[in-house]
């Protein structure tokens, strides 16, 4: 049995005035309205929810027990369009931003604090994690927005944020000559640091040298950008890191660059969502501020 909820709507105003022509007022409709609707709601529900008399209306021991009931609900529903009110000004609700912690670090903290900064009531959430786990979660909506590495597939919507670029490094002191330049058999035959095998970075990197006609065979393999500076720093090999990510261990010299006679393809790292759904207004908020930022 399905009941219109306008018609619960009248039953509630005439049950708190106690008075057809004063709910009738209330409501904005006719007393004729109100009265049909009454009716029509005893009809569906089968039962009797008002007694009248000369000075008004009094519920019933039924329209007493319903009421109860419809006052929580319509109070609820209420409470919920003020959230959502609240939420569409951006005045409260939360954000789930799935990207590295390389990228939350380099690129997003300044649009993070200015975010929060103007929409304080907005809670910002981060999972960490690299670019297949990010964009899984986006897909399967455990976050709203995912900054991810050159995405694939469709059904997604990318905004380019920045190019990345692959080099090699060694600490400033590695026994090797940094004016020599270096084919990718010459890389390929160095103890290698590089990151673990599921990273999209290195997946890329041993593809680009099997086009190459040459497999990478890393000596030691991390889970952590900023390990493959440590180690290479101290000696352990040469790393492959991405270029972007270790200005300042450049530009203070633990590091210098391996020159190469060959360039590998830039990648993008892009901000993405869903394309056929509509992003919550703290989501779209956030896109705005972040394409704002390209331009």
């Amino acid at each position: 049995m399905a009941v219109k909820l306008e018609l619960y709507r009248v039953f509630k105003e005439v049950a708190e005035t106690g008075n057809i022509s004063e709910a009738a007022k209330n409501l904005y409709i006719s007393q004729s309205a109100v009265s049909q609707s009454v009716k029509q709601l005893e009809t569906a529900l089968q039962a009797r929810l008002f007694a009248r008399s000369p000075r008004g209306v009094a519920l019933t021991e039924e329209g007493r027990m319903l009421y109860q009931y419809v006052r929580s609900a319509l109070g609820l529903i209420a409470t919920g369009e003020d959230k959502l009110s609240q939420a569409q000004q951006l005045l409260l609700g939360s954000l789930v931003i799935g990207a590295s912690d390389t990228v939350t670090g380099l690129y997003l903290t300044p649009y993070l604090e200015r975010f929060h900064r103007e929409h304080p009531g907005i809670r910002l959430k981060i999972i960490s994690g690299r670019s297949a786990k990010v964009l899984s979660m986006l897909r399967s909506g455990a976050v709203d927005i995912a900054f991810a590495s050159s995405p694939a597939g469709s059904g997604l919507a990318a905004w380019p944020c920045f190019a990345t670029h692959a080099a090699f490094v060694a600490g400033s002191g590695y026994s090797c000559d940094f004016d020599h330049v270096y084919s990718l058999l010459e890389i390929a035959a160095f103890p290698l640091i590089l990151l673990e095998r599921k990273a999209s970075s290195r997946i890329f990197l041993e593809q680009f040298f099997l086009g190459g006609g040459v497999t990478l065979t890393p000596e030691i393999e991390l889970s952590s950008r900023q390990l493959l500076v440590s180690l290479a720093r101290i000696g352990l090999g040469v790393a492959g890191v991405t270029l972007e990510f270790v200005g300042k261990d450049l530009e203070h010299g633990d590091i210098r660059l391996l020159k190469t006679d060959f360039e590998i393809p830039a990648r993008s790292v892009d901000m993405c969502t869903l394309q056929d759904v509509t992003p919550t207004a703290a989501a779209a908020a956030f896109i705005e501020m972040v394409r704002s930022g390209m331009e």
